[in-house]
């Protein structure tokens, strides 16, 4: 399991997994090796008046802080269409700008689950990625892949669904993290970004009708006629419930609190360029927020600093 991996084994393990996905057909220099389409807006996110009750973290002390947040689709080609039923996961990452200048982050998808359980297993997904060449006769490496593992082919299917809008869809941290208040309480949770607006999802039909970039210029139009709203909500395990495995999904029945709203009022002057020099990670917390026994927050934030510092290069 990754999380009995010691310092060095686990950056070994993010460096294949970068050299890996940094191959994979699609990907583009200078461009995300995941998740390379995309983006950034700014915004606002005020807190309830619960969150306070569950974290000390600066942002839930009661008065808003600005946000700077990207959307993004899920694949390696920063030019692939948003209406492609390869486009998925969505996915939202979410700055808080803190005051005294500190920052933290949180990076979501729109898939309930991660693809996989181990770090392990992730590095296997994306070799068979890698290997399968759709000019050779089924099954694929990929497809073999699946076969085996029947969460990752779940999460492939059900990513082939296409949003209305970025503004009507939901988005899931699957990591796992820990609150602690100024008592000193810990409480384990999950996030959840749910869309003011409702969540609703195009048809065969409806998406092949749309443009390529359909999703981006939704957004803009959406913006000139006001801010679109999330709520953040933080969902808490049950005695029992697994901790340490994003790919397993804690039932809806499951308690959870409003943490705040997360108001977007504008796409960034020049979104390309914030783009590229941005980088989110699931590690960058503050006083109140923690990790827990998830050992994916730490691997991907290696992953993530390998293929940030790549693309700067470009």
């Amino acid at each position: 399991m990754t999380q009995a991996l010691d310092s060095g084994a686990i950056d070994q393990l993010a460096r294949q997994i970068f050299e890996t996905m940094a191959q994979v057909p699609g990907t583009r220099a200078g461009h995300r090796i995941v998740h390379a389409k995309g983006i950034v807006c700014q915004g606002t996110f005020t807190p309830s008046r619960e969150a306070v009750t569950l974290s000390k973290a600066a942002h839930f002390a009661g008065s808003a802080v600005p946000v700077t947040i990207r959307f993004s689709d899920g694949a390696p080609d920063p030019f692939i269409p948003d209406n492609s039923a390869f486009a998925g996961p969505r996915g939202i990452a979410i700055r808080f700008n803190l005051p005294g200048g500190k920052t933290t982050d949180i990076v979501a998808m729109s898939h309930n689950g991660f693809v996989v359980g181990t770090g392990e297993e992730f590095l296997a997904l994306q070799k068979a990625v890698l290997a399968t060449d759709p000019t050779k006769p089924h099954p694929w490496p990929v497809e073999q892949f699946l076969g085996g593992h029947p969460a990752a082919l779940k999460f492939v299917q059900e990513n082939a669904i296409v949003p209305e809008s970025f503004a009507t869809e939901a988005f899931f941290s699957n990591d796992t993290f820990v609150f602690v208040n100024q008592s000193g309480a810990r409480q384990t949770m999950r996030y959840k970004i749910l869309p003011l607006a409702g969540l609703r999802h195009l048809g065969e039909d409806e998406a092949k009708a749309k443009t390529p970039d359909y999703l981006m210029q939704d957004l803009k139009t959406r913006l000139a006629k006001g801010p679109i709203q999330f709520r953040l909500v933080a969902q808490l395990p049950n005695a029992g419930d697994p901790t340490h495995d994003p790919s397993l999904v804690w039932p809806e029945d499951r308690k959870t609190t409003d943490l705040g709203v997360i108001s977007i009022a504008s796409v960034v002057a020049d979104s390309a360029a914030a783009e590229k020099a941005l980088a989110f990670f699931p590690t960058n917390l503050v006083d109140g927020i923690e990790l827990s026994d998830d050992p994916f927050p730490d691997l991907r934030s290696r992953v993530y600093l390998l293929a940030s510092n790549h693309r700067q290069k470009k």
